[in-house]
């Protein structure tokens, strides 16, 4: 039986005039994509960047609009392969589409190779207050985010360090690169902790939950054999050891309906004692554990002991 060849994808995110068209026009002048190989490029909205014609056939890109979300479809996308033939594909998307809607119409010989979302710094504060939901979508199929157009004065204030928070927070296995208004990229955007790395046992509060289990993924070696202390809600995942269970809160990215359960697999010889759902508090050493489907090491806690407490006051962790 016939085989369709398989198609890489790279799939844009980001509102209008976010940067996605400049991203892709600077990887085209870089000579990226001048390997003889035919790119189809399916644009799903217009901006105001122009669109170097004269770049496009150097480059052997055959450009596609698609104005209307209704239009995305397998069997649009299907018939865009058979008549245009492309050794690959990127798709431009609109912003204020929805992206299961792509992803799931991608047909099964077309592989996302990577998909980037682009972010002007300059306005991602207010879109995050008005249009919270539809800003982190964008995030949710990255294998990169881009800040663009940041500032130093972003960079001193922390507010790019708050970026990097909800943007790791949708999703937590994207790079974040910050690109500075000169063109240059700041990848030494650090936050300052609201509690002491060097105390010999760190006290979380309970409002710094979202930033401590954040930066313990992104900067796990800093917590190697550190002793931390927090509160959290017993549970017990399906398959586990008897002395295990997960420590952790219910956290919001972008609205209600995406409230999940985040927290740390955690080594505690009464572990069978718990009831789930409790509130406690936990005394435990970090360490570093490979956790099935998980690519590399992740963070791993040794309880000393498993108090039980009352409620924070506010039950459900925000990361912004």
């Amino acid at each position: 039986m016939f085989k369709s060849k398989e198609v890489p994808v790279y799939l844009f995110f980001g509102f209008l005039e976010g940067g996605k068209t400049s991203f892709i026009m600077e990887t085209m002048k870089e000579g990226q994509f001048r390997d003889g190989k035919k790119t189809v490029y399916i644009l799903c909205e217009e901006g105001l960047e122009e669109i170097d014609e004269e770049q496009l056939q150097v480059n052997k890109f055959k450009t596609v609009n698609i104005e209307e979300q209704s239009e995305i479809s397998e069997e649009r996308f299907l018939e865009i392969d058979k008549k245009l033939k492309p050794d690959r594909v990127i798709i431009e998307y609109n912003g204020m589409w929805d992206q299961d809607v792509l992803v799931e119409a991608l047909p099964e010989n077309w592989l996302v190779a990577e998909g980037i979302a682009a972010v002007d710094a300059s306005t991602y504060t207010d879109h995050l207050n008005n249009m919270k939901m539809l800003m982190l979508n964008q995030f949710t199929y990255s294998d990169l985010i881009l800040f663009n157009r940041c500032t130093e004065e972003m960079a001193e204030n922390g507010d790019l360090a708050g970026f990097k928070r909800t943007a790791r927070a949708k999703n937590r296995r994207a790079q974040v690169i910050f690109e500075m208004t000169d063109g240059s990229i700041n990848n030494n955007i650090r936050e300052e902790l609201p509690y002491d790395l060097n105390a010999d046992l760190i006290d979380i509060d309970d409002d710094d939950f979202g930033i401590w289990y954040i930066d313990s993924f992104d900067h796990m070696d800093n917590y190697i054999g550190k002793r931390v202390r927090f509160k959290g809600q017993v549970y017990f995942p399906k398959k586990r050891d008897r002395d295990i269970f997960v420590p952790g809160r219910f956290a919001m990215t972008c609205c209600a309906a995406d409230i999940q359960f985040v927290g740390f697999q955690c080594r505690y010889e009464h572990a069978e004692e718990l009831k789930e759902k409790d509130f406690i508090t936990v005394t435990a050493t970090v360490r570093a554990a490979k956790m099935p489907g998980v690519e590399g090491p992740v963070p791993f806690l040794i309880a000393d002991s498993v108090e039980a407490a009352e409620p924070p006051q506010e039950e459900v962790v925000m990361f912004s």
